[in-house]
């Protein structure tokens, strides 16, 4: 493996503005900017398709998508990656500005905020599913580059010409695995459910098809991003991302398969 950097790290400051003791990253900044363009699209998309969504009702939905990502991406980190360390430190779990965040829980808590936006506001469950589905791929593309800029989720060791010595990660040279995330779960994936929702298709298409599309880009990605360090690889080559990835792969095609088949009985 190479011990140098072929391609130099950009070492940005992880703090973009400073006020005293106040301090404004970049990290929050793209999720800044993943939230707001997320809110731009899905009201764009429900006034351009007549959706039963008044225009103070996709602010209330996203404010309740940011809530289930913020809360569900802590306790799922919490509980997925590190319980044994928060279960010995019970007040840790508030601790974010130390990081820890789980895409897995922070998925999970989304579903149940927007079940309880569905409920609350009158909304189709898939309606609602679908226009956040849609628009996820944006704020995990900003995410990952916020990775990146922070020189955190690293890739492994390689000798692929691209390559980079990350500040903490020690001398050798390695796989800028964020950026192959930022274009995979971001760039792609925002391509393919834009490209899926310009068809007529079952309601919770989009939605599935997320599920189904991030699992495959997520068990690809994990083939080169080093597995965390206190958890490290498990069953020999498999990583806690690739374990948590697999059942949304299975449960979307199974979804997928199941909404085509109804619709063609209805047919």
């Amino acid at each position: 493996m190479g011990s140098f950097a072929a391609i130099q790290f950009p070492n940005i400051d992880p703090v973009f503005f400073a006020l005293g003791p106040v301090q404004f990253r970049w990290y929050g900044l793209m999720y800044l900017i993943g939230l707001s363009a997320a809110y731009l699209l899905i009201k764009q998309k429900t006034a351009r398709e007549h959706l039963p969504i008044a225009p103070d009702q996709v602010y209330d939905m996203v404010v309740f998508a940011a809530l289930g990502v913020f809360l569900g991406g802590r306790i799922g980190y919490t509980l997925f990656y590190n319980f044994p360390y928060y279960s010995e430190h019970p007040l840790k779990i508030i601790a974010v500005w130390e990081g820890g965040m789980s895409f897995h829980g922070g998925l999970l808590g989304t579903i149940v905020a927007l079940l309880w936006f569905s409920k609350r506001s009158g909304i189709p469950v898939y309606t609602v599913a679908d226009l956040a589905a849609a628009v996820t791929p944006i704020g995990l593309g900003f995410g990952r580059l916020g990775n990146f800029i922070n020189g955190e989720l690293y890739g492994r060791a390689t000798d692929v010409e691209w390559c980079m010595v990350f500040p903490g990660a020690g001398p050798a040279c390695r796989h800028p695995s964020q950026l192959y995330e930022a274009g995979l779960e971001g760039l792609l994936l925002f391509t393919v459910l834009w490209t899926i929702g310009r068809w007529t298709t079952p309601p919770g298409t989009i939605f599935w098809s997320f599920l189904t599309g991030y699992g495959l880009c997520r068990l690809f990605a994990e083939l080169f991003r080093e597995p965390d360090q206190h958890i490290g690889f498990m069953f020999s080559q498999i990583t806690m991302g690739q374990i948590l990835s697999v059942p949304m792969v299975v449960i979307g095609i199974v979804m997928l398969v199941w909404g085509f088949s109804q619709r063609k009985r209805e047919s």
